[in-house]
């Protein structure tokens, strides 16, 4: 019998941090039970089904699968079993006013060719540019991302140390943008590459270069569709989860973490005291201490640090099929700069917004009824800070549609036949994200990475923190990977 039988785990939260840490902890041994506050499993990674459409209601890119299928691999399953993905010959298609386009393609030469002939850039820039953000992979991954960085032991084996002495490489002291330009001449070409800023709600005129190792994960390691859709990604962890003896309380909001000392030792659900030996909170961390730690110090300084983006989504239900358009799609601001100082000022959102269309119907063709499709259409917009979001949302929409029916020469409107809308208000409620931000505290400063809360409490024993608004930040690869950290201490403390 494993040594950990016996001891009891809370987990407050079922984002896809949750549910991984969850698993995580389950093959160990532990006891764990999960509250959720809403009625289903997931955060951020859920859907919506309306009026004969499926969509995904957050997270629609898929790249790093095998952090998702080692879940399984480590419980002993058969991955293919639980879940099953294809890789995309195309990443993502972009389209511009002006008539052109340009197709991101997974495969490298092709990509190549691709920017040769649409923007005139010189192929060995290219190969240049892509071979960097593998270098800066290869460097940042055993720190960055495998290990905590808030740890004395993470620095001091020969992996890291060797990492460490490599750091000059990793552009952290000069913007994406400025990097981008210096490999690029076609603006174009520099804003495609900049796009990449916003994976995790960074600005790429701020962001330190070392985010431009993200192309490396999507073009060269892929992009990826789940069968099911991204919603099946939470189902099949939940699966594994309840397979592995994780108790799911769902309709259950946790009002406070209970300490004995400066230990914690349970919570408070409705009144009742739920007894544990460790407690990880999926919330966002600002919230986790301003609304379940409300007795107790909390570390002001992080939890005062700007913000990352937020986001507004349409979900629209378009009875037309348009062939032009892929699984991705962008249409790009034509002043990108501009777009990111006014998210960056919190008050107003762009005339001219770079927008994103995700249309799962072109895999998944239930998805959406017979000759139609459904459109996840987004713009990153600045998080909630008290605007007038009613009025934002419909100047919003209004520029959309214009951007996208000049595009496609096409007069969207009036083929919407149904809409749902989620906005930086609806986020904070229905995930607990601090001002509706995506991804925590902003990455906009060189020391960004080192500054994110640990996965561990440095002043309350037994508690801990896992998800996007902790190390090593958001989105789905690394909110595994923070369940991966987060269980390794774990079991370095207890």
């Amino acid at each position: 019998m494993n040594q950990k039988t016996g001891k009891k785990v809370t987990v407050i939260g079922s984002g896809i941090a949750g549910l991984a840490t969850s698993v995580r902890l389950a093959i160990k041994g532990y006891q764990v039970s999960v509250y959720e506050a809403n009625s289903y499993a997931g955060g951020k990674l859920s859907e919506i089904v309306q009026d004969g459409y499926r969509f995904d209601a957050g997270p629609s890119l898929f790249t790093m699968p095998h952090f998702v299928t080692e879940l399984f691999e480590l419980a002993g399953k058969n991955p293919q079993a639980y879940f099953q993905y294809e890789k995309l010959p195309i990443v993502c298609k972009y389209l511009y006013e002006d008539g052109s386009s340009f197709t991101s393609y997974t495969n490298r030469n092709a990509l190549i060719k691709e920017f040769t002939n649409k923007f005139n850039e010189d192929e060995q820039s290219v190969e240049k540019y892509l071979k960097k953000s593998k270098e800066i992979y290869q460097i940042t991954e055993d720190v960055f991302l495998n290990k905590s960085l808030h740890l004395l032991s993470t620095y001091i084996n020969k992996g890291t140390l060797k990492s460490m002495m490599q750091l000059y490489k990793i552009q952290i002291f000069e913007s994406m943008h400025q990097a981008n330009s210096r490999y690029f001449t076609n603006e174009k070409s520099i804003q495609f590459f900049d796009r990449f800023a916003t994976y995790n709600g960074s600005n790429p005129y701020k962001a330190p270069a070392t985010l431009n190792v993200i192309p490396y994960l999507e073009n060269d390691i892929g992009a990826f569709f789940p069968k099911g859709g991204m919603h099946s990604i939470t189902l099949s962890i939940y699966k594994l989860a309840k397979s592995l003896g994780v108790e799911f309380h769902f309709n259950c909001r946790v009002d406070e973490i209970l300490m004995q000392g400066n230990k914690a030792n349970g919570i408070l659900v409705d009144g009742e005291k739920i007894a544990a030996d460790l407690v990880i909170s999926n919330m966002d961390m600002v919230n986790t201490y301003r609304k379940l730690l409300t007795k107790h110090k909390a570390p002001e300084t992080l939890l005062k640090q700007q913000k990352s983006s937020s986001a507004l989504i349409f979900y629209w239900g378009i009875k037309k099929t348009f062939p032009e358009l892929d699984l991705h799609n962008i249409f790009f601001s034509k002043n990108y700069k501009k777009e990111f100082e006014l998210i960056e000022e919190g008050k107003e959102i762009y005339h001219d917004p770079t927008v994103y269309v995700n249309i799962s119907s072109k895999y998944k063709a239930d998805d959406a009824p017979a000759n139609s499709e459904n459109w996840f259409t987004m713009i990153n917009v600045p998080n909630n800070q008290g605007q007038n979001w009613n009025q934002l949302i419909d100047k919003a929409k209004a520029a959309i549609l214009e951007k996208i029916s000049k595009t496609l020469q096409t007069d969207i409107a009036q083929y919407i036949e149904t809409e749902a809308i989620l906005d930086p208000v609806l986020i904070e409620e229905k995930t607990s994200s601090a001002q509706g931000a995506l991804y925590g505290n902003s990455s906009n400063t060189t020391m960004a990475a080192f500054l994110r809360h640990p996965n561990f409490s440095r002043r309350y024993k037994h508690l801990y923190f896992c998800g996007g608004s902790v190390h090593p930040g958001g989105g789905i690869p690394l909110c595994l990977l923070s369940a991966k950290i987060t269980a390794d201490v774990i079991e370095k403390f207890e």
